[in-house]
């Protein structure tokens, strides 16, 4: 949509890409997309006008508020300052997928919203342009089960046709989730995509996220973090493995990433945690 290069993108072929643009000043049509494109602003207060044919949209861009995009719409974009802006690109095969997995009976024509207030998608999408775990199965997971819930909420708030969805009823067979916790817990390079899991599980991926969160407490990328989390504090506590090794055991892209990753989640870096645990 922009004529910038992203500060930071995240692309999953099966699902969407996550960009978070910081551009200038634009007054200028934006041409038909592919994909849906749903964007939320990170910080500040601005006025933006949009016009589409005879429709004209004028509001305050500003942390809570969401724009959606249908694909193959334009308009033309009045923005007069500077802006942050975090956006998603959501195939409508994506959206159509979702929908299947939900049991949905129709699918509506997603609406056009100009910095529509919905915190619930707005905080959806800066998480997702949260600096990642430099963790290549964490991310690659993280951002899976982002883009499904970022599209199931676009169905039940963004749509003509509102969707409902039914209660979870039940978790996985304890079969299936023992089946599911040792892939997760796999070393090798098993693949711990939302799509592997899902398929060994013989489930959509909708309804497999709900029922291993309904058997574990946890969605599956937070339940492999937390796995990571205790491989790391059982490492640690051996003093002939340095954090470095660590890092590169558990498939982190370097020490850096791994302590921001363990800190987030114990409050204190992996050295000052090792000090402590002795």
């Amino acid at each position: 949509m922009l004529r910038t290069t992203p500060l930071r993108m995240a692309s999953e072929q099966s699902s969407g890409t996550i960009a978070y643009w910081k551009h200038e000043p634009v007054h200028d049509v934006v041409r038909p997309m592919t994909d849906h494109v749903i964007m939320t602003y990170p910080a500040g207060s601005q006025r933006l006008e949009r016009r589409t044919g005879k429709s004209v949209a004028i509001g305050m861009a500003r942390p809570g508020a969401v724009t959606v995009i249908p694909a193959g719409s334009t308009s033309r974009w009045d923005i007069h300052l500077p802006m942050n802006v975090v956006q998603l690109y959501l195939p409508h095969t994506t959206l159509e997928r979702v929908a299947g997995e939900a049991d949905m009976a129709a699918l509506g024509d997603l609406l056009e919203r100009t910095v529509h207030p919905d915190l619930v998608t707005s905080r959806l999408l800066m998480s997702a342009a949260d600096v990642l775990e430099g963790n290549a199965a964490l991310d690659t997971l993280f951002r899976q089960q982002l883009t499904d819930l970022l599209a199931t909420r676009l169905l039940v708030a963004h749509a003509g046709s509102p969707a409902t969805f039914l209660p979870v009823v039940g978790g996985l067979s304890p079969k299936v989730l023992l089946r599911a916790i040792e892939r997760l817990r796999s070393d090798s390079d098993a693949d711990v995509s939302l799509a592997a899991l899902a398929s060994e599980a013989g489930l959509s991926r909708f309804h497999f996220c709900r029922a291993f969160k309904e058997s574990t407490g946890l969605s599956p990328h937070a339940w492999l973090r937390q796995h990571r989390l205790e491989q790391a504090m059982d490492m640690l506590r051996d003093p002939n493995i340095s954090v470095v090794s660590v890092a590169a055991a558990l498939g982190y892209s370097s020490q850096t990433a791994f302590a921001a990753a363990f800190r987030k989640l114990t409050g204190e870096t992996p050295s000052n945690w090792r000090r402590r645990a002795r």
